[in-house]
């Protein structure tokens, strides 16, 4: 099952911040389960003095290159998508929806989800 991920403020977003660097778009798999997972643990990696903040975000922006680069090159598969759309917005290039009732379905199954984020950006927005 599929939930939205609370917002946080994680102490290494905080660093890419007050270095000036754009983030934006490369937040987008940050916010997912496993970018969570592995912000968390360089936040841990960082606090223990086992890695250095500079090498932490160079392992995020690694993370985000390779989601963006994997996503793109090795998931073929189609879905569709149907629900009630509860919000949806535009803002900065980035489409975010919010379904109730969604049915995802695949050639393969069928999944009901009660409530679902889908946020979307142009992809050539992450190369820059």
């Amino acid at each position: 099952m599929w939930t939205l991920p609370a917002l946080q403020t994680l102490q290494l977003s905080t660093i890419l911040k007050r270095k000036g660097r754009r983030m934006a778009t490369f937040e987008l798999y940050r916010r997912s389960t496993i970018g969570m997972c592995l912000t968390e643990t360089l936040d841990e990696m960082v606090d223990n003095g086992v890695l250095s903040p500079e090498l932490a975000i160079q392992v995020l922006v690694q993370f985000d290159k390779s989601m963006t680069e994997s996503l793109e090159s090795q998931v073929k598969s189609k879905v569709t998508i149907k629900g009630h759309l509860h919000t949806y917005r535009f803002c900065d290039n980035v489409w975010t929806f919010i379904l109730q009732d969604a049915t995802f379905k695949n050639e393969d199954s069928s999944e009901n989800v009660g409530r679902v984020k889908i946020v979307a950006c142009d992809s050539k927005l992450l190369t820059q």
